[in-house]
């Protein structure tokens, strides 16, 4: 709206202002005319009065004749003169038509005149006429020293007409006063208020982003000083919005980067930033507490993180506290977040611990494992030899049977030594790599037709399903059949009668996802972190048949052929659940 705005504003003040002033002055203009006109005419009058009186006095103006003759030269034409001398009345003529003559008996009785006659004191009032109540100004001056006195007298109709054309007057100028303030107060407020209302649209471009905006210059006063100003504060401000920007980037970089996991929390409970071993960490939380991360409207802090905020608010102090979660264990320190007096919020750090335990586990339990492994068919195989050495078994069969366990026995240690040859070759490099471009569909059922006379025997349903954009990919096929070999004969041997193993393969533009899931007993959440390290063997009270017998190195081929494939493998199981891996290829060209 106009009148809210600056220039409205003060064009009305300005006009207020300049009304009010010409308000009082025409008023004290019009009391001061109207007592002056009347005065003026009152001078003038008297004046008349005592001109006509002193020439009365003269003694060479003895004839009426003469007498009148002289004062219709010296009065005014509208006024009429009254002259009594020796009770001898003389009156003039006027002009003025409506101005009558003052009767006999109105100087008879009139205590003015007898005043005048008789104290020789001039006279000046406003009377009405007795005959028709016009209103007349009377001035009576005596003569001769009481001897006549002479009255002149005039209508105040004159009086009101100079008024009335001074007031005219007066007004007009004030009209012509009020339009000139007016114009002048557009003008004035639009010109002062135009660099102001260009200020107001570089502060919203300001707002916009827009920080190269300028406000042009066009005074040097104390509005060109404030232009200058804003344009200086809008560089400054530019200058700080990028280094605030850089640093925030170089931040978000070094948070992202972080292989812990980094939480910022407000006083709330509300996430504000996260980076990627963190979103890992709520995701695994989710699974495990049975949560569809995809229903949420909003990520849900866990109620672990919850409880060591409180005591972090309330106790306005770091806390230290370690999480279990799949079979990981992190390290987290939440540190409170000052906002001057009071906790505005938190940032919490958590390290996965797991690898380092892991290698120390590996370190302590490799030498043992190695051992264990290799005493069984060693001692196997010194017992049976020296039975026959002492020929305990008699009959041939009996020696046939020895010497068949010792076979077994030592193809055992075979396996095991192999593999463990080709976890070296694989960690050292050794292993050649050939990729090719392989046809799904064709790789896929080759996998499946492998195992599909073990799961028939064992009552178990082998469900594929592929959703490929492209057929093919490139991958090295003998490694990767290796990879599914170990995985699906893990799953057989962990899933129950009548269970169910799913196939999922994804062949996008940028990588292959495979994942592999049974309903069988699952792992415990303590032994995942461990079950791709060297030696692990899944619990004996969990695996369908007790009489299947591994080296425990299946699975770590597995993860080293999918790591030579710069791919990553993951693992998600609970206990009763079923266990599901995937791993993921990123595309490489053909060698």
């Amino acid at each position: 709206m106009f009148w809210r705005s600056v220039v409205g504003k003060l064009a009305l003040t300005i006009l207020l202002l300049v009304s009010f002033v010409l308000f009082i002055l025409t008023i004290l203009l019009l009391e001061f005319f109207e007592s002056f006109h009347v005065q003026e005419a009152e001078k003038g009058l008297m004046r008349t009065a005592t001109i006509v009186s002193s020439m009365i006095e003269d003694e060479d103006h003895d004839h009426d004749e003469t007498i009148m003759d002289t004062i219709e030269r010296v009065k005014d034409p509208s006024s009429r003169i009254f002259i009594i001398m020796e009770e001898e009345i003389i009156t003039s003529e006027s002009t003025n038509a409506e101005l009558s003559e003052l009767s006999d008996h109105w100087f008879k009785n009139e205590e003015e005149v007898h005043e005048v006659l008789t104290d020789n004191k001039p006279i000046n009032k406003q009377i009405k006429l007795p005959n028709d109540e016009t209103e007349v100004m009377i001035v009576g001056t005596p003569v001769d020293h009481g001897n006549g006195a002479v009255f002149v007298y005039q209508s105040l109709d004159v009086i009101d007409q100079t008024r009335a054309h001074t007031t005219r007057i007066i007004f007009l100028a004030a009209g012509i006063a009020i339009i000139l303030t007016t114009i002048f107060a557009f003008f004035l407020s639009t010109r002062i208020t135009a660099p102001l209302i260009k200020m107001r649209e570089a502060a919203f471009d300001l707002t916009r982003g827009e920080f190269n905006t300028k406000v042009p210059i066009v005074s040097h006063d104390e509005i060109g000083e404030l232009g200058i100003a804003f344009n200086k504060m809008g560089s400054q401000l530019k200058f700080h919005i990028n280094a605030l920007r850089q640093e925030k980037e170089q931040l978000s970089g070094i948070v992202s980067s972080m292989a812990d996991g980094v939480i910022t929390l407000n006083r709330n409970g509300d996430m504000i930033l996260t980076n990627p071993p963190a979103d890992k960490f709520i995701e695994d939380w989710f699974f495990v507490n049975n949560i569809n991360l995809e229903d949420q409207a909003e990520q849900k802090l866990p109620n672990e993180l919850h409880d060591i905020l409180q005591k972090v608010i309330q106790g306005e102090k770091e806390v230290l506290q370690e999480i279990s979660l799949q079979g990981r264990n992190l390290v987290m320190i939440m540190t409170p977040l000052h906002d001057q007096s009071y906790v505005r919020g938190a940032v919490a750090v958590m390290r996965d611990m797991t690898e380092e335990r892991r290698l120390d586990k590996l370190r302590k339990d490799f030498i043992s494992n190695v051992s264990h492994e290799l005493r069984t068919p060693i001692s196997l195989l010194q017992g049976y030899s020296e039975a026959i050495v002492d020929d305990i078994a008699e009959s041939k069969e009996d020696k046939n049977e020895l010497a068949k366990i010792i076979n077994e026995e030592s193809l055992r240690m075979g396996r095991l030594v192999n593999e463990l040859l080709d976890l070296e070759r694989m960690d050292t490099g050794n292993t050649p790599f050939h990729h090719d471009r392989v046809n799904l569909n064709q790789f896929m059922n080759r996998i499946i037709k492998k195992f599909s006379g073990s799961a028939s025997e064992e009552n178990i349903t082998i469900t594929l399903n592929k959703d490929l954009i492209n057929e093919t990919a490139i991958f090295d096929a003998d490694q990767l059949e290796q990879v599914f070999t170990n995985l699906i004969d893990n799953a057989l041997t962990h899933t129950p009668e009548n269970g169910e193993i799913t196939i999922l393969v994804k062949n996008r533009s940028e990588q292959l996802y495979v994942e592999i899931a049974d309903d069988g007993n699952g792992i415990p959440e303590e032994d995942l972190p461990f079950i791709f390290e060297r030696f692990y063997k899944a619990d004996k009270s969990r695996t369908r048949n007790a009489n299947k017998k591994g080296t425990g190195l299946g699975l770590s081929i597995v993860k080293n052929i999918i790591d030579k494939h710069d791919g990553t493998i993951a693992v998600k199981s609970k206990l009763n659940a079923g266990t599901t891996f995937s791993f993921k290829i990123k595309h490489k060209k053909e060698s």
